[in-house]
């Protein structure tokens, strides 16, 4: 109580914050005047100047005002758009490193303009992060003409893109693209062999529009780099032929899970031969199921230690079967299963689900089965975008995960006021019996709209709820257009023309659509679909016909009261339910929504149907009759809520276990990359080599009296290593630990520097950087696959009472290590195995050469003569010369 009588007097402080900014957008609405009677050079010449600033140490929030003033100016100019107060407001809270989360229709694209601008002044870059590769397109084709007219060059990342145009659009000051390409070229960049290789600049500053999708739904699964691993195909198929030979195990008797039907003594038999925990999802095998896998399989035991890889087959069979949906959760396109975003309802081309379930899933559909990837890097994308010197983002709906952007990315949310008040009407839900009673009801609610000419949005959450909506359509004969995973080639003008008079559009979620819904219509896309592009002759005179049929149209349709927007379920998101509902009320138009459930929706079912089908029938509702109550809207909200948590404890996890490896990460790829920069690996080598000998010495060298020390053991090592022999074994006796380690170092340095003075001091450079590289990559990929293994295995530990995080700290910080140590190893001893050989033995036949490899491998370098870029290269990689070795 005191709480709000606090907020009604000093406000909140979002409103605060909203004050404050507000001196700072009437300083540029001054300026005003000043800039428009500045010719185009003049204004210009501004960029120049800012520049000048800069350099001679203003900082960029000293040249805020004036800046964004010259945005403003130049966006009237170039693009006829005039920045709102609102707008600049939403721009200096990007500039501060925040998110700005602004209502539906509010023009986020343009309001990136001004810090994007500001910020690109530094000449470090900026990089603005959209949900997919048209809007990239789209945004920076449409806002570079800004930039450009200000003397700023602009670049897009798209998929498909070589080399060279990647490194072009990041050296560009302003880079537009998608999380998962500037992610993806990040791991690349940390592969390459050589510093022309990479791509990316340094990560300075980043906009992230619908930031809410892509730094909280998307980062549940991290970008992964994979390679082919070991053959496994054949087991998802026989898996999956068990898998249908087993029985969920529903109600038996009223009793819903094992503990329970145990305490009731019902017979086993009675069981099915799994459990599904639909909220938790997870699938537990019931005794009789044990019994059954176990004698398909023809084995006494199917959780022996031997069987562990059976388990994990079984697991992924009867996840694909029983947790992932066709056409809700992948749909399958020409022979290939494709993930669908479950908030955005787009097919995410090129990515599969981790851990065999993609191949289960395949084995399952009777598509071709992929073999399973071992993975070469990965990433979180809460870490990758950590990385920024400056973070922010923009949405419509942050609000509601205002908590984790802070605890994960320390972004503080800003509600930005609207430029016109919401005029949309938010209806309240209707609860149905059944899902039957409930799609009847919707149909006739659309045929209702139609008929009087109302435009309506139709939000679905699942494809085939979409196709099963177009169906009945179709039946009443009602037009209609659709808009899901699988048609989604024509997005952008079935959204811009869904507020058209008597228009209706069913659309799976509406996340990051990135077009808005024009009441009446959209002029220019009815203008390019007639005459093909903006560039036609007669597209100006053909758009000028469209805006007076659009303006018409959009009369009658305000009439009529605008969008009307039907959600036929509630999402498990609550983000997701009011993304859809802020399709209408754009600018101050009019709108309305309504959602309809049932007591047969997913939601209600798993989460508080029991309370709500209490209340109905107390109510006596006759059939087809629905429920509008407060107790509803709340337990819905409730049941949202947990998801909600749960869904970010999900995420949370994810991310304590990545940032274990994150640290070793970033510390490999900063050694990594320290080597690249470096024309001379001699003293770096040299120190993993005392650091090798000094090791084995120690190891070797344990107990009390010398006599058992293990000098043969380290006479063996030396050997098999280096090559080095040790003639007399009992000189050690006479010395200390540190003085023979050093020893040895000394005189194994000697052959060493007779070897370099053999082949030549610039090929044994260019021979340690390539084989420093490889040992480095080969064992870094082994080292991922190590973690990924003592992930899957850690959660055993909180049997024992053990924190599963901790233990894994521990555990991969002894790992990290160990991996050290074999680089060092490893890579000293390949490069001591170089033979040596002469121009004449270099014309040998291929086939003689020898390759490094992980054990006693021997690599070929040329002793004398010049090496031609094509031919093969003498460190024994198999790739020619100016491709490898001479490229370092």
């Amino acid at each position: 109580m005191i709480g709000e009588i606090f907020k009604k007097i000093f406000g909140t402080k979002n409103d605060r914050e909203i004050k404050r900014i507000r001196k700072i957008v009437d300083a540029i609405n001054k300026l005003e005047p000043d800039f428009q009677k500045l010719t185009d050079e003049q204004l210009r010449e501004k960029t120049a100047y800012f520049k000048e600033r800069l350099s001679q140490g203003e900082t960029l929030d000293a040249i805020l005002p004036e800046a964004f003033a010259t945005v403003r100016e130049a966006s009237k100019r170039v693009l006829g758009l005039r920045h709102y107060d609102v707008q600049l407001i939403g721009g200096i809270v990007l500039h501060e490193g925040k998110i700005t989360e602004m209502k539906t229709g509010e023009g986020k694209t343009l309001v990136a303009t001004c810090p994007v601008y500001l910020n690109a002044l530094t000449g470090k870059g900026v990089h603005i992060i959209t949900v997919n590769d048209y809007l990239a397109a789209r945004d920076r084709d449409m806002m570079g003409r800004v930039y450009e007219f200000l003397g700023l060059t602009s670049g897009v990342i798209l998929n498909g893109l070589n080399t060279e145009a990647r490194k072009a659009a990041y050296n560009s000051d302003i880079t537009y693209g998608t999380n998962s390409e500037f992610g993806f070229d990040y791991l690349r960049d940390n592969m390459v062999g050589s510093a022309d290789e990479k791509v990316q600049r340094e990560l300075n500053y980043c906009i992230v529009d619908e930031v809410d999708s892509i730094l909280i739904d998307e980062a549940r699964t991290p970008l992964i780099i994979s390679g082919a691993a070991s053959e496994t195909t054949k087991w998802y198929k026989i898996f999956y032929q068990i898998v249908s030979m087993l029985s969920r195990s529903y109600e038996t008797e009223g009793i819903k899970d094992i503990k329970a039907k145990k305490e009731m003594n019902i017979p086993a038999e009675k069981w099915g031969d799994y459990e599904v925990d639909e909220k938790a999802k997870n699938i537990v095998l019931t005794e009789k199921g044990v019994a059954k896998v176990e004698k398909l399989l023809k084995i006494d035991n199917l959780y022996s230690p031997e069987n562990v890889e059976l388990t994990h087959y079984l697991n992924q069979a009867l996840k694909a079967k029983e947790l992932f949906k066709r056409d809700k959760d992948y749909l399958v396109r020409e022979g290939q299963v494709i993930i669908i975003d479950e908030f955005t309802g787009r097919a995410m081309e090129g990515r599969r689900y981790s851990d065999g379930l993609h191949q289960a899933i395949e084995a399952k559909e009777g598509v071709n089965i992929a073999g399973e990837n071992q993975t070469l890097a990965s990433i979180t994308l809460q870490n990758y975008f950590r990385m920024y010197e400056k973070l922010s983002g923009m949405t419509g709906t942050a609000e509601t995960e205002a908590a984790e952007f802070v605890h994960t990315y320390g972004l503080e949310v800003i509600v930005i006021p609207t430029n016109k008040p919401v005029q949309r009407i938010d209806h309240p839900d209707l609860v149905y019996k059944t899902h039957k009673e409930k799609i009847n009801a919707i149909i006739a609610r659309i045929e209702e709209l139609h008929a009087k000419g109302q435009p309506v949005l139709v939000g679905t959450i699942s494809i085939k709820s979409s196709e099963d909506l177009s169906e009945l359509l179709k039946a009443r004969k009602i037009p209609h257009n659709v808009l899901n995973a699988k048609f989604h080639a024509k997005e952008a003008e079935i959204v811009a023309q869904a507020g058209r008079y008597g228009a209706v559009t069913i659309a799976t979620n509406m996340a990051g659509r990135g077009t808005d819904i024009m009441l009446g219509g959209n002029p220019e896309f009815l203008a390019i679909e007639e005459v093909g592009s903006r560039d036609a002759e007669n597209y100006n005179e053909v758009l000028e016909k469209y805006k007076v049929q659009c303006d018409a149209e959009r009369e009658k349709v305000m009439a009529l009261g605008g969008l009307f927007i039907l959600g036929t379920e509630r999402h498990e998101s609550r983000r997701i339910d009011n993304q859809l509902r802020g399709r209408a009320g754009r600018q101050g138009d009019p709108g309305a929504s309504e959602f309809y459930l049932s007591l047969e929706d997913d939601l209600m079912r798993l989460f508080g149907s029991d309370r709500v089908k209490t209340v109905m029938e107390k109510l006596g509702l006759p059939e087809g009759e629905p429920i509008t109550h407060s107790m509803i809207n709340k337990a819905i909200a409730n049941a949202q809520t947990k998801i909600e948590s749960r869904n970010f404890g999900i995420r949370k996890n994810l991310l304590e276990f990545d940032d274990v490896m994150n640290k070793q990460r970033t510390a490999i790829y900063a050694s990594r990359n320290e080597a690249m920069l470096k024309d001379d690996l001699k003293e770096t080598i040299l120190h993993m080599l005392r650091d090798t000998i000094h090791k084995a010495v120690v190891e070797r060298f344990v107990g009390e009296y010398k006599e058992d020390w293990d000098i043969q053991g380290l006479a063996d090592f030396l050997h098999e290593r280096y090559g080095y022999t040790i003639n007399d074994l009992n000189e050690y006796k006479s010395t200390s630990i540190e003085n023979y380690s050093e020893k040895l170092y000394n005189e194994i340095v000697k052959e060493y520097e007779e070897k370099e003075n053999r082949i030549g001091s610039d090929m044994m450079r260019r021979l340690e950087k390539y084989i420093l590289f490889e040992v480095v990559d080969s064992r870094w990929r082994e080292h991922l696959k190590s973690l990924d293994g003592l992930r899957e295995g850690i959660y055993l530990r909180a049997y024992g009472q053990r924190d599963p995080i901790v233990e894994y700290k521990l555990l991969s910080g002894e790992l990290y290590e160990k991996m050290l140590e074999t680089i060092k190893e490893q890579t000293t001893s390949f490069l001591f195995k170089v033979i040596v050989r002469s121009p004449e033995e270099e014309m040998a036949p291929r086939e003689e050469a020898t390759r490094v490899q992980d054990n006693s491998e021997e690599v070929e370098a040329g002793a004398d003569g010049e090496i031609k870029g094509d031919d093969p290269c003498p460190c024994g990689s198999g790739k020619k010369y100016k491709n490898c070795c001479g490229r370092l």
